[in-house]
C-alpha cells in the first residue's frame, strides 16, 4: 500500500514522503490516526503543499530552537523524585518528569518523545540528557536529580 505521510513517523519517514507499507499497517494504524493518507495521482499537490509548509516552519523553528538551546544549556534542571536510603530511587526518572522540569526552566513546552536518555536514571545526583529541539538542533541538558 502506498501512503503519503502527513506527520513524522519514527523509522518510516517525514511529512510529505511517499512510503510503501504493508496493507494492515497502513489501513489499521497510519490512516486512522491521521499519520498518512492514501497515495493517488492527484496527491502530488498535497505532497507539494505539505513539503512547502514544512520548509517554512523549519526555517522559523530553527532559530527559535537555537534560542531554547542556549537557555537550556546555560541552566541546570532540577528533578524532584522519591528516593530511599543511599540515594536509590523508587523506579527510574521518566522522560515525562524530565520534560515537565525542562518546561518549568525554559518556559517552553518540550515533548517527552524528544528527550534521549542514554541509560535509565536510577540514582540521585548529576546526569545529562539530550533533547532534540529541531532536526538540526539538539541540546545537552544538565540534570540534577534531588529527593522530594
Amino acid at each position: 500500500m502506498k501512503l503519503i505521510l502527513t506527520q513524522e513517523v519514527d523509522g518510516l519517514g517525514a511529512p510529505g514522503d511517499v512510503v510503501e507499507v504493508k496493507d494492515g499497517y497502513g489501513r489499521n494504524y497510519l490512516v486512522p490516526r491521521g499519520l498518512g493518507i492514501r497515495w493517488t495521482r492527484g496527491g502530488e499537490k498535497t505532497i507539494e503543499s505539505i513539503k512547502s509548509a514544512r520548509a517554512s516552519r523549519a526555517a522559523r523553528d530553527e532559530s527559535h530552537a537555537a534560542e531554547i538551546k542556549t537557555k537550556l544549556e546555560a541552566s541546570t534542571v532540577n528533578v524532584k523524585v522519591r528516593a530511599g536510603e543511599g540515594g536509590r530511587l523508587f523506579g527510574a526518572v521518566t522522560t515525562a518528569e524530565i520534560a515537565d522540569a525542562i518546561s518549568e526552566v525554559s518556559g517552553e513546552k518540550v515533548d517527552r518523545r524528544t528527550i534521549l536518555v542514554a541509560n535509565p536514571i536510577k540514582s540521585l545526583g548529576s546526569h545529562s540528557v539530550a533533547v532534540k529541539l529541531h532536526d538540526e538542533v539538539s541540546a545537552t541538558v544538565a540534570l540534577n536529580v534531588v529527593p522530594a
